[in-house]
């Protein structure tokens, strides 16, 4: 599935990954490969997937058709 990372500070940057851990405002969640649609708010933490990591403050992200957008400061 596709990453598609979107920060005020960098461009879009996309990666190719299996699996991504969110640190949901509710706790964290995993995305996997086929996973169905969703959008959820994100708290402070670490988004992190197969061979990287990000550290935000707060933001979204939304699963689509293989397709992970995470928008975030």
């Amino acid at each position: 599935m596709q990453l598609r990372i979107i920060t005020p500070a960098a461009q879009e940057r996309t990666f190719e990954v299996t699996k991504v851990f969110f640190p949901g405002i509710d706790g964290s969640f995993e995305v996997l490969t086929g996973h169905a649609p969703l959008i959820a708010a994100l708290g402070e933490g670490v988004v992190r997937w197969d061979g990287g990591s990000e550290k935000i403050r707060s933001g979204f992200v939304e699963v689509r058709d293989n397709v992970v957008k995470l928008v975030a400061e």
